[in-house]
């Protein structure tokens, strides 16, 4: 009865209905509205040499770390990143490297964008810190009007190709309609940004690494409830993995299913209850990078199975799932046995207590597979 009454309320309150006469539908709400995730470790290679026990925090303060060390010209500066940061991110590397290399800024997005893009331009390696993903908005017209478009405007004459901006991202939990928020299908609509996210801490190293080195300015989104909850054996060694490649991370083939980030380990949770309640054979892919994304990876892999789900926590309108499924029935309308799912937040402010029935969780995910097999 009581589960009843919440599931009323939701309805009520988020669900209303729209100007069509039709409502956003919700899952039903029984004994299976489990929304937790169960993060699953990646192993590094024994030729990475030397590994250490840390969590993505720890692992992103390491490159950092690195990245300071290595590039004399390179600067961390945003919100409190003096002391730290709200995540501990650049704990310890202002007493390291110095004040001229790590230092705070006034509380100014629009600010942080423009100063990084005027020391990238100058020859610096800037490394931006926005405080929140959700707080990112006021600096948008210096990354989409100036960063994306200086290289060009300037006919090649001028760039901030060394400038990354990280900034925490995705559901936490407890963070409500102003941290929770998951914008990266905003900036995979701007040509001239590269735009990253880590699913642990070994991606979170190597593809930081790549961001900071890599010619062309680069968002790098990190998952806020990863930072301590994801732990992984991660190499000591300078290493950078490879932008715009995916990861197949389980091989199957009956359904392609696609995430990014948090998501897919919900996935990987999906892709074995699927192959232990219906038999059913799931790939598991993470895009890593959602621009450039790895085309082919996809394509291939949907080519096989036939079928493909697409799980994000943004909302399902505009998010880049939507995206992918219109360039997978450009390239593969004959090869698909359903129509492309997308298992996503809903259109609606990011909710407070009502999260759990908010993101994508196993469960939904789940009945889209049951969908697809079913078609």
């Amino acid at each position: 009865m009581r589960r009843q009454v919440v599931a009323s309320v939701i309805k009520s309150l988020l669900f209303r209905k729209n100007g069509a006469g039709s409502s956003l539908e919700l899952p039903e709400f029984g004994a299976r509205s489990s929304s937790h995730f169960t993060f699953v470790p990646d192993t590094a290679s024994s030729a990475d040499g030397e590994l250490t026990r840390m969590n993505m925090f720890q692992s992103i303060t390491n490159a950092l770390d690195i990245a300071l060390s290595t590039d004399p010209s390179a600067c961390i500066f945003g919100e409190d990143v003096a002391f730290g940061g709200v995540f501990r991110c650049t704990l310890g590397l202002q007493d390291k490297h110095g004040k001229d290399r790590v230092f705070n800024t006034p509380l100014c997005e629009q600010g942080i964008a423009g100063f990084g893009i005027g020391l990238a331009c100058a020859g610096a390696t800037a490394i931006a810190e926005i405080q929140f993903a959700d707080y990112i908005y006021p600096a948008f017209d210096q990354i989409v009007n100036e960063a994306a478009k200086l290289r060009y405007r300037s006919g090649s004459e001028f760039n901030c190709g060394k400038l990354t901006i990280r900034t925490p991202s995705m559901a936490v939990g407890h963070g409500a309609l102003c941290h929770s928020q998951s914008p990266e299908a905003l900036f995979a609509h701007i040509p001239g940004i590269k735009v990253v996210i880590p699913r642990g801490p070994i991606k979170a190293k190597g593809l930081l690494l790549s961001c900071i080195r890599d010619p062309n300015p680069c968002i790098f989104f990190e998952p806020k409830v990863l930072y301590r909850s994801a732990v992984e054996e991660v190499p000591v060694k300078d290493y950078i993995l490879p932008l715009s490649q995916a990861d197949v991370l389980m091989e199957g083939d009956d359904v392609t299913m696609i995430a990014w980030g948090t998501q897919v380990h919900i996935l990987r949770e999906v892709c074995q209850l699927a192959a232990d309640k219906l038999n059913v054979s799931c790939e598991l892919i993470d895009l890593c990078t959602i621009l450039p994304w790895d085309k082919e990876t996809v394509f291939n892999s949907v080519r096989k199975t036939g079928r493909l789900i697409i799980a994000h926590e943004a909302p399902l309108t505009g998010g880049f799932g939507a995206e992918i499924a219109a360039s997978v029935q450009s390239e593969c309308f004959l090869h698909l046995e359903a129509p492309v799912q997308r298992v996503t937040g809903y259109d609606t402010p990011f909710p407070h207590v009502f999260e759990p029935f908010y993101i994508p969780d196993k469960w939904r995910c789940f009945e889209a597979v049951k969908h697809v097999m079913n078609y």
